[in-house]
């Protein structure tokens, strides 16, 4: 078989923060393939594919290169049909969608702006810089900042994940019912990022999320704690 090799974004110590990454790192495993992480700094994201893509994940597969964890996920599916399916059907999908819109409106802002400093220091040195001019543009003001108010925003953040909680009370292991799906790799994604780089835990230590949470790491070989983390709770 072809080699896959899937660009994954690295920091200092060898932390992955990127959800999107750790999506498709599960999404590889759920098709039981074989893959190689690449480590590589943010700024060394232009150098693949001669500057076509400019975020990871990037999946070079076959002599196909692709970016973006969507199109990276049809990809898998449909060039593996054989294996077992990210999505299976187009409903599936589009309720993969939903979850991924769901958590962008409710937590990844509020996460974004709890922890971008975090973010920025656990960087490699090369990357600091560029890191710190393209983040106090978008958010207009110094991570330092933003650091400095990040108490509520880590609490609006963590309600963010209410919905989550209230499916998971239906009594199903897994978002996906039974068996471990896409949307659980969607919601975990954001939450190992957060544990790659979080200086204060976001979630408390009696939160539902971590069952779940602890069920998802432990898939595909204990892939969720294979890259250094910091406690997601306390």
């Amino acid at each position: 078989m072809t080699a896959i090799r899937l660009y994954d974004l690295q920091a200092r110590d060898d932390r992955r923060p990127s959800p999107f990454c750790w999506r498709i790192k599960y999404a590889l495993a759920h098709k039981g393939l074989s893959f190689e992480a690449v480590p590589i700094g943010l700024t060394d994201i232009p150098a693949i594919a001669g500057g076509a893509h400019k975020t990871v994940p990037i999946l070079e597969d076959g002599g196909k290169t692709v970016s973006d964890s969507w199109a990276i996920a049809d990809h898998l599916d449909e060039a593996y049909p054989d294996r077992p399916r990210l999505f299976g059907s187009p409903a599936e999908r589009e309720l993969c969608r939903f979850v991924e819109a769901s958590l962008f409106v409710s937590a990844a802002r509020a996460l974004l702006m709890s922890y971008v400093k975090d973010v920025h220091d656990h960087l490699l040195d090369k990357d600091r810089a560029y890191f710190r001019q393209t983040r106090e543009k978008l958010f207009g003001r110094t991570l330092e900042e933003l650091a400095g108010a990040r108490a509520e925003r880590i609490d609006a953040a963590r309600a963010g994940f209410d919905p989550v909680r209230l499916t998971l009370k239906g009594g199903s292991p897994f978002l996906s019912g039974a068996h471990p799906g896409y949307a659980d790799y969607i919601v975990a994604g954001f939450l190992l990022w957060v544990a790659s780089i979080a200086t204060a835990p976001l979630l408390k230590a009696d939160d539902p999320l971590l069952e779940w949470l602890g069920r998802v790491q432990d898939l595909h070989g204990g892939l969720g704690r294979k890259a250094p983390l910091h406690a997601i709770a306390a």
